[in-house]
C-alpha cells in the first residue's frame, strides 16, 4: 500500500470535484500490481495492455462517485521514466481519475493535453491544501 494522507487526498478530491460544479460521494481506491490491471481490463474493457488506471463511475453528471482501479507497478515505472517522484505520480494517476469522473477525457483530438492542462490544474490544488 502506497503511503497516502487519505484525508488530504479527499479535501482535494472534493475540491477538484467542486471546481467542475460536482459533488463527491463514495470513491473506492483499489491498489494492484499489473498482472491485476491487466485481468480487469480484459475482462471489463476487452482491452490487452498494461494500464496505470482503470475508472468504473458510479456517479451522475453533477455527483462524483466509482472506482479507481491503480496499478502501482505501472505508477512505479512511470514515475521512473519521467524522472519524476513516485508520489507525484501517484497523485496525478490518481487525480486523472476522478478527473474521468468529472466528464473529462483523453481518447479524442485534443483531449490528451486538455487532461494533462486539468491534471496540472488539479496538482496546483493539492499544492495550496498542503501550503
Amino acid at each position: 500500500m502506497p503511503a497516502i494522507d487519505e484525508e488530504l487526498i479527499r479535501r482535494w478530491v472534493v475540491a477538484v470535484a467542486a471546481s467542475y460544479g460536482r459533488t463527491t460521494g463514495d470513491v473506492a481506491y483499489v491498489f494492484v500490481d499489473d498482472e491485476e490491471i491487466l485481468r480487469v481490463n480484459r475482462q471489463f474493457l476487452g482491452h490487452d495492455y498494461y494500464t496505470d488506471i482503470i475508472t468504473f463511475d458510479s456517479g451522475s453528471t453533477r455527483h462524483v462517485a466509482g472506482d479507481l482501479i491503480i496499478s502501482l507497478d505501472t505508477v512505479r515505472s512511470n514515475a521512473q521514466g519521467l524522472s519524476q517522484p513516485y508520489g507525484r505520480e501517484l497523485h496525478r494517476v490518481i487525480i486523472h481519475g476522478i478527473l474521468h469522473l468529472c466528464g473529462l477525457n483523453d481518447k479524442g483530438p485534443g483531449e490528451r493535453e486538455l487532461m494533462e492542462a486539468a491534471e496540472d490544474r488539479a496538482l496546483d490544488i493539492l499544492k495550496g491544501l498542503t501550503a
